[in-house]
């Protein structure tokens, strides 16, 4: 059984408006904004990903592939119509941007649409058994994505389209959506909230974006109870910490819901180099986390494992921090050794920080048994 590698070249022309960082040129502070770079939400940290991967040999170890874009059915099934054809029309027209921070040119929708297909196919890959497990490469990313609104640089929500794709043809299925993208997955949240068959965890930096979302009193409503899991971390969280609120939060929950798939919401912007987070994870950091993942799929659901791309902003660091997540899902000893490994070990917190993190988490678990 192999791990599958999902992407396409046209994922990497989806391109955004007139931003400097998070800001829109001359339209905030006056006018004041000087044109730069674009948004952050770039195509050079996928497309640096995949030729690491193809510098390394590791692509060629894995099951190469790309998918059909999702249908108009599959996108109905998480966004109303109305939504949808907004979107369209502004996408076949010059673009423009229907939420905060989700802009995008022309043929945006059809982008997005693949972007979507490509998780999509990837899970039902796995569910079939025609592979052990996946990483896809997608872009535009999603988890910021309301059923009619955009924002956070995506546009579908791909996982969950993905999911309601895969209930469709087996309705009996159950996952679990772990997400350690640095901001809070509100999107993925607000789509499964009333969804008992999927549990959603977010960890994330607190109050990082967006900054009214994310709280550990967040459960879930009505049958769905207690299957929503907000992990808010304070800035500074770094390796050490990453990995006991993976331990004490993250496995025992998805041990009491024995999912069928693990789908992973996988950004790399709590990278301790991002533009957008203060975290201090590293590329070994995400490594962990994806074999404490990758175990415990094995034991739970026969290693149905899907890792799908979402945010990360540092060009130089994330193909490495990706690189490690595909490596460990392949069980591969092909390496890309982080060049950054001894500075970011010398700049993990101390052990007074660990001793506060280790409180900020029992404060969690307090809250949790209170929702």
């Amino acid at each position: 059984m192999t791990t599958a590698f999902y992407s396409d070249e046209r994922c990497f022309w989806h391109h955004g408006g007139h931003y400097a960082l998070t800001l829109p040129v001359g339209g905030a502070m006056g006018g004041l904004v000087q044109p730069g770079a674009g948004l952050p939400e770039n195509p050079e940290t996928k497309r640096r990903l995949k030729n690491l991967l193809e510098v390394t040999g590791l692509l060629s170890t894995l099951s190469v592939r790309s998918a059909a874009p999702a249908t108009r059915d599959d996108l109905l099934r998480v966004h109303p119509a109305a939504y949808l054809d907004r979107f369209k029309a502004l996408s076949d027209a010059e673009g423009g941007e229907l939420g905060p921070r989700a802009p995008f040119g022309r043929g945006g929708y059809d982008i997005a649409a693949l972007s979507a297909g490509l998780a999509k196919q990837a899970l039902l890959d796995i569910l079939s058994g025609d592979i052990a497990n996946a990483y896809a490469l997608t872009r535009p990313p999603g988890h910021h994505c309301l059923p009619d609104r955009p924002n956070g640089f995506c546009l579908l929500a791909n996982i969950a389209i993905a999911i309601r794709a895969a209930q469709a043809a087996t309705p009996a299925r159950r996952f679990a959506v772990i997400d350690w993208d640095v901001h809070h997955g509100n999107g993925t949240e607000a789509i499964f909230l009333d969804d008992p068959e999927v549990l959603t965890i977010s960890l994330h930096q607190d109050r990082n974006y967006p900054t009214d979302t994310g709280g550990a009193d967040i459960r879930g409503t009505g049958a769905a109870r207690g299957t929503n899991l907000n992990i808010p971390l304070p800035p500074g969280t770094g390796h050490r910490g990453y990995l006991e609120a993976f331990s004490r939060l993250v496995l025992p929950a998805l041990l009491a819901h024995r999912p069928d798939a693990i789908i992973v919401a996988c950004g790399f912007d709590a990278a301790a180099l991002d533009p957008l987070g203060r975290m201090l994870a590293t590329a070994d950091t995400f490594r962990q986390m994806t074999r404490l993942t990758r175990q415990a799929a094995a034991t739970l659901c026969d290693g149905r494992l899907l890792c799908v791309h979402e945010g990360g902003y540092s060009e130089a660091y994330v193909p490495f921090c990706g690189h490690a997540v595909i490596a460990e899902l392949a069980q591969s000893p092909i390496d890309a050794p982080d060049p950054l490994a001894a500075t970011l070990a010398a700049r993990q917190p101390d052990a007074r920080f660990d001793a506060f993190l280790s409180s900020w988490l029992d404060d969690i678990e307090t809250l949790l048994a209170q929702a």
